[in-house]
């Protein structure tokens, strides 16, 4: 199936819906059963490492706004390919990551979306909220994962992979802090932002920001992508993890740079679909 547009998707499927998982899993199924936090984890930040500043970008690049983000969630989630993500700790420190993978959530008549059905709660309220909002949720008990909200109720983007441009070593102890299980060995550059809750702790990501502004707040931004000598091919797949979703677990709902060593799970028969 050849790959399609943000709008011809977002005409055929509608504008509105939602849900995230990952390779790890993110979301638990909304009308399901769901672990009751003990008590909800911080992501300390480490010590060890002083303020960090790329000469790469030193000139701070603008950061986006409103009129990026106020658009359906399937452009949105397309519009996201390439652009950074950038994280600035406490201490100064810098940490920047390309966007290479987005999953689209469109609202109420998406069902695997936490808004399926219109329903609002405490926890989903962010995707009620306006363009450019964080929803950040915990699964678990344990992990995080990052939306941003796009134009329409209860519609947004699950942030799912990013390329690691700034900051890498930082990233590498938090990750290394986080794991379910110490091998002694140190993560790879690709393993450290491959995955919704990967990218959640290599930038020390918690439920803080849940409801943040992406466009105004002081410690997460997103910039405009460094140029490319050509546009890169975008695949669209049907979304990871998704369960209990009836004919929504495979509309192709995923979107990522074909060839990145970064995306968390590729989708060989939607690269041969898009090929033909």
């Amino acid at each position: 199936m050849p790959v399609r547009s943000g709008t011809q998707l977002s005409r055929k499927l509608g504008q509105k819906k939602q849900r995230p998982l990952e390779a790890e899993q993110h979301q638990s199924p909304p009308g399901g059963p769901q672990t009751p936090p003990r008590k909800e984890p911080r992501l300390d930040l480490p010590t060890t490492l002083g303020p960090q500043r790329s000469i790469y970008f030193s000139n701070c690049p603008s950061r986006l706004g409103l009129e990026f983000f106020d658009q359906p969630a399937v452009s949105l989630a397309r519009a996201f390919l390439g652009q950074v993500l950038v994280r600035q700790l406490d201490d100064g420190t810098e940490l920047r990551g390309r966007i290479v993978e987005t999953e689209a959530y469109l609202g109420p008549e998406d069902e695997a979306a936490h808004s399926r059905g219109g329903r609002q709660t405490p926890r989903n309220r962010s995707m009620f909220m306006k363009p450019g909002t964080l929803y950040v949720y915990l699964i678990y008990g344990m992990y995080f994962c990052m939306n941003v909200s796009s134009r329409g109720d209860g519609a947004c983007v699950l942030l799912r992979a990013l390329e690691p441009l700034e900051g890498l070593e930082t990233m590498r102890q938090l990750r290394s802090t986080y794991r379910r299980a110490s091998t002694g060995r140190a993560l790879k550059d690709r393993e450290l932002c491959s995955g919704p809750s990967k990218l959640c702790q290599a930038l020390a990501i918690d439920k803080s920001f849940d409801q943040r502004d992406l466009t105004k707040d002081k410690a997460m931004w997103l910039e405009h992508g460094p140029p490319q000598p050509r546009e890169p091919a975008v695949v669209a797949a049907a979304r990871v993890g998704i369960g209990n979703a009836g004919e929504w677990a495979q509309k192709p709902l995923r979107f990522y740079i074909q060839g990145s060593p970064w995306v968390s799970v590729v989708d060989r028969a939607a690269e041969r679909d898009a090929q033909v």
